[in-house]
């Protein structure tokens, strides 16, 4: 790594961010499988969008089938797929965007590995589902095959799931209904996003 010199180029990230009108943030739901990350991602990144600001979402699934496919399901291996995903996440808070990343996320050391990536610009959303509930919906049917032991370190049932010692918000949703917590989120990042 002693040769590796990054060069500095002109348009720094400020530049961009301020081209956008917006300040870059990754907004990180963490939770069980099922537990409604990636519908929550997906219903703020289209309210967003059409407050017209500029995001990306980064989700499991995508992810594990590009970038990180070379790894696989051992723990050295999760918190390897996370630490990529933060590092990404980075570069894309250097082009000014907002970084909606939905992630199960269950280790407290991976969440502050992310967190010293990515600074401020790290909100950590705690999306709170039992893990009753979560078997119930089991859209992918990967909690029976986690069951039936076809799944190794399967978190919630083979892997612990640790819960977040101070996330930024505490999304509850056996208690909120999905709309309100999309309102909530929004309020609490509109101040920080918003460069006007």
């Amino acid at each position: 790594m002693g040769n590796v010199i990054p060069h500095k180029y002109e348009i720094t990230s400020a530049k961009r961010a301020l081209l956008k009108k917006q300040k870059p943030l990754v907004v990180w739901f963490s939770g069980l499988s099922g537990s409604g990350k990636s519908t929550l991602a997906n219903w703020l990144e289209k309210k967003l969008f059409a407050e017209g600001f500029h995001t990306y979402i980064l989700d499991g699934d995508n992810i594990r089938l590009g970038l990180n496919k070379d790894l696989g399901f051992d723990q050295d291996s999760r918190n390897e797929n996370i630490r990529r995903i933060a590092e990404v996440c980075k570069l894309f808070l250097d082009s000014g965007l907002i970084v909606i990343a939905a992630f199960i996320t269950p280790k407290e050391k991976d969440r502050r590995i992310i967190e010293s990536i990515l600074g401020n610009h790290y909100l950590e959303v705690f999306v709170d589902t039992p893990l009753e509930v979560c078997e119930k919906r089991d859209v992918k049917g990967l909690y029976k095959k986690a069951r039936n032991g076809e799944i190794s370190n399967f978190t919630g049932i083979s892997c612990d799931f640790e819960i977040p010692l101070n996330p930024d918000l505490h999304i509850k949703t056996e208690s909120e209904e999905a709309e309100e917590s999309i309102g909530r989120i929004f309020q609490y990042i509109h101040g920080r996003i918003n460069e006007n």
